[in-house]
């Protein structure tokens, strides 16, 4: 590649690599490369694994037109996608990385159980799974991993009993779901684990075909019978859910206890809260302030795009990067800050547009019972290590810690 120009004249060796390396002791800080980006303007050009040199949109007011903006195509085998890691030209490709009418179709045959009404009655059975796991931890020796104990559980027994998997089986697809986002895994690794995952909810399909009940695959096998959807896209279907369902949650339970744990004075506010709001509140701010899923959002212009001057060509890839796009001080005064007294209700964690996260009111409310409940209850928890000797997940698209020693 040495010597060759892209489409926008730089010398591929000039322009950056992304993602980018964070800064040593600042684990809930973008990049500073992003941050400097910014500051210059809303778009730049960064350099991937392939070669290619896709536009980064830095600033917030940018990605939300762009995210709204149907001149952009989330369709991954088109031209110039800007795909995080090799793609295997077998693989299935999920709705989510399909575009509208196809998309709209099959995201439809999902959407009502998270339906806010729907989810807000699954709100007492997430409070007893959250204080029964609390009550195991305070019964139990000290100090202990909150990722174990408690960050993982909690969503991933709640996605189970939604979808209808047995949590026995939670080693099996956290394993496999571990494999699949790891930014080191080879395209071989990551297709053998998608196909692990699709072999064993293909399994539970036809036990559902068999025994249907009150769950979410049970009423993917119905559209199955109707010919809405093959075998095939319900397993898959079912994949996507099982891992969205668990894995970000998960870190944002236990990457959110660190922050809190890192400013103790936000985390006395939280503590003490009686007032709902003041917890969503807290909910979104955390959200904002950490955004654990920094791949970016990855897209290809269907036709030129002018931003600030500069054209954006049809076929042109682009990467809305909303970690740094939460903290534009265009859109959250003072950014850097963690303030769960702050209106963070408009950030882009969860996207923006007709691509945004379906999952987003379960996941708000699991945060809401988590953050309400776990701080209260265990009044002195504290990290049982120093900050140096977490482990933080830099190797993987969504980020968060391997582990949280804690104690009280």
């Amino acid at each position: 590649m040495t010597g060759t120009l892209n489409p926008a004249g730089e010398h591929p060796a000039e322009i950056p690599e992304y993602p980018m390396a964070r800064a040593a002791g600042c684990p809930f800080d973008p990049p500073p490369a992003l941050h400097a980006m910014q500051e210059e303007g809303p778009l730049a050009k960064v350099r991937l694994w392939d070669g290619s040199t896709p536009w980064i949109v830095t600033r917030y007011a940018e990605q939300r037109a762009l995210l709204a903006d149907p001149r952009i195509s989330v369709d991954v085998t088109r031209p110039g996608y800007p795909s995080p890691t090799p793609i295997r030209g077998s693989s299935p490709i999920s709705f989510i990385l399909m575009d509208d009418p196809e998309h709209a179709r099959l995201r439809r045959m999902v959407t009502a159980p998270f339906a806010i009404k729907r989810v807000e009655a699954l709100r007492p059975a997430v409070q007893k799974i959250t204080d029964d796991l609390i009550d195991t931890m305070l019964a139990g020796p000290k100090p202990v991993d909150l990722v174990e104990a408690f960050a993982l559980p909690v969503p991933s027994l709640v996605i189970c009993a939604l979808l209808g998997v047995p949590y026995a089986d939670h080693d099996f697809f956290q394993e496999n779901s571990k494999t699949i986002i790891k930014r080191s895994a080879t395209p071989e690794q990551r297709s053998a684990a998608l196909g692990r995952l699709a072999g064993y909810l293909n399994d539970l399909l036809d036990e559902k075909l068999a025994n249907p009940g009150d769950d979410m695959l049970s009423q993917l096998t119905e559209r199955i019978k109707t010919g809405e959807l093959s075998r095939e896209g319900a397993a898959q279907m079912g994949v996507l859910l099982l891992i969205a369902g668990h894995e970000t949650t998960a870190n944002m339970i236990a990457l959110g206890t660190l922050a809190l744990l890192e400013n103790p004075g936000q985390l006395a506010l939280l503590r003490d809260a009686d007032d709902p709001k003041l917890v969503s509140s807290a909910v979104e701010e955390l959200l904002r302030y950490l955004h654990i899923t920094h791949n970016g959002r990855r897209w290809v212009a269907l036709e030129d795009i002018e931003i600030d001057g500069q054209v954006i060509r049809a076929g042109d890839g682009l990467i809305v990067a909303n970690d740094i796009g939460n903290r534009d001080p265009g859109a959250f005064p003072d950014p850097d800050r963690l303030d769960i007294r702050r209106d963070a209700r408009h950030h882009v964690a969860f996207g923006f547009g007709v691509h945004q996260c379906l999952g987003q009111p379960l996941a708000r409310m699991e945060l809401q019972v988590v953050y309400s409940t776990l701080y209260r209850r265990i009044p002195t928890l504290r990290l049982a290590t120093d900050l140096d000797q977490v482990p933080f997940k830099h190797d993987g698209s969504v980020y968060g810690v391997y582990e949280l020693p804690v104690t009280w």
